[in-house]
């Protein structure tokens, strides 16, 4: 069995060896980060979709709110066209800094190097850049249900009542890139982690959205928080919970009575 993971180890740094020496650091980081949306977001979305048709009583025993709260189908397809569109806005700016970094004599925004980088090394990045994405991703969040910046940016967001995974990205273009996209590309870029880290951090984050949009109770309960928020709506407004235990966001307040 040894044998076999020093194998596979040594064909997983020639292959990477490879693309480093093959390819700019401006189109790997580009590449490999559209992969990973299309595969740790695009993917598993369609798949939450396709669980009616797949495995309809499963599907419909794990479902978190009833079926008249469930979109319809014309409001799954706009939400395509959206999540679409806002994937396009991500792509097309994140070529449009990398062309920058590359005439400023930059290269790419993360390390990119021949070498993997240590697994104390990745813990800890991906440990502080969860800790500073919860930090980016609640304060801008709750300061989208401000009452102007709600009507005019983030009520669409909180169309879907009854989420599905796709709607994890159905957002006004401003929302999509200061509360979706920074607060999951900044802290690695602060950190300067490696760019298999920033991966690593992309992948679970991507995932991890489109599961707490979902509409299921599986993976032990991890969508019915973000659920309840889309539901009340004043509760519940971090990724992690922890700003939201610090801040008392975690429960709805209970109605005073005169």
């Amino acid at each position: 069995m040894e044998a076999v993971y020093n194998s596979l180890g040594l064909q997983a740094t020639t292959f990477w060896t490879s693309i480093v020496a093959n390819h700019s650091p401006q189109k790997i980081e580009f590449v490999g980060t559209l992969l990973i949306q299309i595969f740790c977001f695009w993917v598993p979305a369609i798949f939450y979709l396709l669980l009616d048709v797949i495995a309809p009583s499963f599907s419909q025993r794990h479902k978190i709110q009833p079926a008249p709260k469930q979109p319809t189908r014309q409001d799954i397809v706009r939400c395509f066209t959206v999540v679409a569109q806002n994937q396009i806005l991500s792509s097309v700016l994140h070529l449009t800094l990398l062309s920058v970094t590359s005439r400023a004599g930059s290269g790419s925004s993360y390390r990119i190097e021949k070498s993997f980088p240590g697994a104390i090394e990745i813990i800890r990045d991906v440990i502080l850049s969860l800790l500073m994405r919860e930090a980016l991703f609640y304060y801008s969040h709750r300061l989208l249900h401000i009452p102007y910046l709600y009507v005019r940016i983030h009520k669409k967001h909180h169309r879907f009542t009854a989420p599905i995974g796709l709607a994890a990205q159905f957002a006004h273009p401003i929302e999509q890139i200061f509360a979706n996209a920074l607060p999951i590309s900044l802290p690695p870029q602060l950190l300067h982690s490696h760019v298999l880290t920033f991966w690593i951090f992309l992948s679970f984050e991507l995932f991890n959205t489109v599961t707490v949009h979902s509409g299921y109770d599986f993976f032990h309960n991890k969508a019915k928080m973000h659920d309840l928020h889309h539901e009340k709506f004043n509760l519940n407004y971090g990724s992690v919970g922890l700003l939201d235990w610090v801040h008392g966001t975690n429960r709805l307040e209970k109605k005073r009575s005169d």
